[in-house]
Order: C-alpha cells, then structure tokens, then sequence
C-alpha cells in the first residue's frame, strides 16, 4: 500500500517587477535572452559603486584635513597659553620702573655718605662761633695766642668722643637684654641666618645707645656688612614687636628705643 503522500509547499508566484519577469514576460518581447538583462543593470551598478567610492575618499580625505587642522590649532592655542603664562606680565617692571630704583638707590647712598660726614666733620656754625669767642676773648692778646686758641678749640671740637667703655657687668646686662629682644623677633633672626643674627644685634645695640632719643635710619648703616637693606628689614621687624616705635610727625622719619613689652 503507497504510503502518504509527503506535503509540499506550493510555488510562490513570481513578482511583476522581478529580472525572471522581465525576461519571460510576454509583454517586454525586446527583452534580452538569458542572462543578457543583467549587463545592462550590472554596468549601472559599476557606475553607482565608483560614484560611492569617490565620494568615500572624498570624505577620508575630508577627515584628515580636519584632523590636521584640529592638531595645528590645538598646538597653537597650546603655544598661546604658554605664551601668556610666561611671558605676559601685566605687573611686570617696565624702564622707567629700574630708571627709578637706579635714582633711588643713588639718593639713598647721597643721604648715607652725607650723614657719614655730618658725624665726622663738624658743623660749620659750631666752628664760627667758637672761633668768634676765641677771637673776643683774646682781643689785647698778641695775634699768635689768638691763632693757637683758635686752633686748640677747633680741634677740640673736630675730635669726635668715643663711647665710654662698659664694665663687665654692663656688658653682660646689655648682651642679655640685646638675647631677651631677639627671642621676641621671627625664626629668621634667631639663628637660621648668621649674618642676619649679627645684623639684628648692631642695630639693637645702636639703638639702645641713642638714649630715648629719635635715630634715623641712616644712622645705623654701617657699611659693608650692614646695609640699607638689611638695617630697613632688622626695623620692621622690631616695630611689628613694638620693640622700637616709629615716628615721622615732624616729616623726617625717626626710630625710637622702647624695649622688650611686659
């Protein structure tokens, strides 16, 4: 007995718009036999393909124009911040600017040289009158003791005193007073710069032998070693203590000696 008869699936028709259409079909009867209809469709496809990778090149070559504009670009805006951070200095000093540091250092040597010489020259009225008074008072004397006083009190007063000498005691009261004012001043005076320790101690010991009287600042300059600079900067840091007051009411600026605050 034949078996069952095995289930197929039916054919599909044929689309309209299908190449197999095309060709069989009886309403196109120029169509081309075989596969002749696809030389016309392939050579178009040739075309459409050369015309896409034309323009697949187009965009590569497209890309690679803007990545080397981005890398130039990027370097340059690189090179401008750079440029900005090293070289553009809104507060910079311009030539007028050490054309005024050069003229202020050269008045302040003035002014220094100048003190120099008021402390080891006589002031000239000091010298006239004492030279009016010899010669007042020796007027029946003879011309020669006239001349000689004149000269003796001249030289008395050219001839500067020198500081009284200090016992032993004293010495050892004022070190320990000059220690007691540098323990009160910042870590850098105290022993990190020995130079600067040294400078701190002159300027303290010339203000403690003013004797409460106002010290300009040029008279604690005391060249090579102890400068403008250093004596300005050892000031500071003493009136920040309020170890030493500064006062410039009468228009010249004057330092005075108070001591360590209780």
């Amino acid at each position: 007995m034949p078996g069952p008869t095995p289930h197929r699936t039916p054919l599909r028709r044929v689309s309209q718009g299908s190449l197999f259409a095309l060709s069989r079909s009886g309403t196109h009867p120029d169509a081309p036999h075989g596969l002749g209809f696809l030389e016309p469709a392939m050579a178009e496809l040739a075309d459409e393909a050369d015309a896409l990778l034309s323009n697949v090149e187009g965009l590569r070559a497209l890309g690679d124009s803007l990545q080397t504009f981005n890398e130039s670009f990027a370097s340059w805006l690189y090179v401008m911040n750079m440029n900005a951070l090293t070289v553009d200095w809104p507060q910079a000093p311009t030539d007028a600017s050490f054309i005024l540091a050069r003229r202020r250092a050269e008045e302040d040597a003035r002014a220094a040289l100048a003190a120099m010489q008021s402390h080891t020259n006589p002031e000239p009225s000091t010298l006239e009158k004492t030279t009016d008074n010899a010669t007042d008072d020796t007027t029946y004397a003879d011309n020669t003791v006239a001349d000689a006083s004149v000269k003796t009190t001249a030289t008395k007063i050219v001839k500067k005193k020198g500081k009284p000498k200090m016992t032993v005691k004293e010495k050892k009261e004022r070190s320990a007073a000059i220690d007691k004012t540098v323990s009160c001043l910042p870590l850098e005076f105290r022993g990190n710069d020995p130079g600067l320790r040294r400078n701190i101690e002159m300027v303290v010991e010339g203000l403690m032998d003013s004797g409460g009287r106002g010290i300009k600042l040029v008279e604690l300059i005391k060249p090579p070693d102890l400068n403008q600079a250093r004596v300005n900067k050892c000031l500071i840091a003493l009136v920040n203590r309020k170890i030493v007051t500064k006062d410039n009411s009468s228009g010249v600026v004057l330092y005075y000696w108070q001591g360590v605050p209780n």
